[in-house]
């Protein structure tokens, strides 16, 4: 659990193109764990869900900073 936490400070920590890079990179390797889990057996299948989650942070902090921006 602390490990998650600590994530999720790094995460609110970074700025919005670092998010977004993070974002990029994670689906990137979702996408690769899926592939390889279809053709093969993948070493730790957790990681399938560690991407999916990371992607989810990353996608509700930009939402959290969307929405405290004031509306123009």
């Amino acid at each position: 659990m602390s490990n998650s936490m600590t994530k999720l400070t790094e995460l609110r920590e970074m700025s919005d193109e670092q998010l977004d890079a993070t974002a990029k990179e994670a689906a990137e390797t979702l996408f690769r764990l899926r592939f390889q889990s279809q053709s093969e057996r993948l070493n730790t299948p957790s990681e399938i869900k560690k991407n999916r989650k990371t992607i989810a942070r990353v996608k509700t902090i930009q939402t959290e900073r969307q929405l405290a921006q004031p509306q123009a």
